[in-house]
């Protein structure tokens, strides 16, 4: 089947954590030592930077009340530039399907939630494959028969990960930023964009190395999890050069947004040249299923029809996953 991109949209909160203020924690960091393993400077969270100051969110059940915005707005906002991009209204969606790490409801589904948001009455349901949870729909949109999907499906993956956050662990502490990514997606109208390959993939072995448990934190087995990540998205990457690149075309890599020296190690095994080569990790940190698509949404005005960026995400479960789009 045929899929299409008409528009991606993305919402970053306000609120910056930069490393001075994770020096300020003392919690055994600096600024050095932060660039040197991640490379991220800034990360934004929906919380109050007083109320992690204070509290270091040593109860997470205590989040959302310290919270600005929930996934409800911060997935809207960015349905909304994706929906302004692919010049169509809220009225045009006949599908919703959301994802996210750790949702803000067991019940009901995040999708009704940001539906009702935007004033979208149409089905809506979500799908949870964490880290990999915008490119899961897609991969789902593609085994769908045609007569299934509605003329515009709306993608959306709202993440407020440092909610889960215990600021008192430096190893999440330095990681983690807030982000929201939508995209509108059709498999019956041409748009700016096609979805020309996709993949999805599962270890379950390795369900326990990510785990944000209910009402708890965040924790996973950092060093495993990054070996597993980057010898995934590689191959993921090697796939994709090997089966999809064309001579003349500019291919570009956008890779999950879990650390900069991670996605380096990537790029060097594949040889992506630096410019080539779009992440926005060091600005906002690891901003889990939302990273890899905000990436595309802040390029999307510079890609033109010359350009064909292969995405890779990888994820609790363990999951990983990928997509190829070619512009024009």
């Amino acid at each position: 089947m045929a899929l299409y991109l008409h528009g991606v949209g993305h919402a970053h909160p306000e609120n910056v954590i930069d490393n001075a203020f994770l020096e300020s924690l003392d919690i055994g960091t600096s600024d050095e030592w932060i660039l040197e393993r991640v490379g991220i400077r800034t990360r934004r969270t929906v919380l109050s930077l007083d109320y992690i100051k204070t509290t270091k969110n040593v109860d997470p059940r205590a989040a959302a009340e310290a919270s600005t915005s929930d996934h409800r707005q911060l997935g809207a906002a960015a349905a909304r530039m994706a929906l302004q991009r692919a010049g169509i209204e809220p009225s045009d969606i006949g599908m919703i399907i959301a994802g996210s790490t750790a949702p803000d409801f067991v019940c009901p589904a995040e999708a009704c939630t940001i539906g009702a948001e935007l004033g979208i009455d149409a089905p809506a349901f979500d799908v949870m494959s964490a880290c990999t949870s915008f490119f899961t729909p897609i991969n789902l949109l593609s085994r769908m028969r045609d007569d299934a999907v509605p003329r515009f499906v709306l993608i959306v993956v709202p993440e407020t990960i440092t909610t889960t956050v215990d600021y008192r662990d430096r190893t999440a502490a330095v990681l983690w930023g807030d982000c929201a990514a939508a995209a509108v997606v059709s498999t019956s109208e041409r748009g700016r964009a096609e979805i020309v390959d996709s993949t999805l993939s599962s270890g379950p072995s390795g369900w326990n190395k990510v785990i944000v448990p209910r009402q708890g934190f965040f924790r996973q087995d950092g060093q495993s999890v990054q070996k597993f990540a980057i010898k995934a998205m590689s191959s993921m990457l090697e796939r994709m050069q090997r089966e999809r690149a064309i001579a003349g075309r500019l291919f570009s890599f956008v890779g999950h947004q879990a650390n900069l020296r991670m996605l380096q190690s990537v790029c060097g095994m594949r040889s992506i040249p630096a410019h080539r080569h779009f992440h926005n990790v060091e600005a906002f940190g690891n901003t889990g299923a939302a990273g890899a698509p905000s990436v595309l949404s802040a390029r999307w005005d510079a890609l033109s029809s010359e350009d064909d960026v292969a995405m890779c995400g990888v994820g609790a479960g363990l999951t990983w996953s990928s997509c190829f789009l070619r512009f024009g």
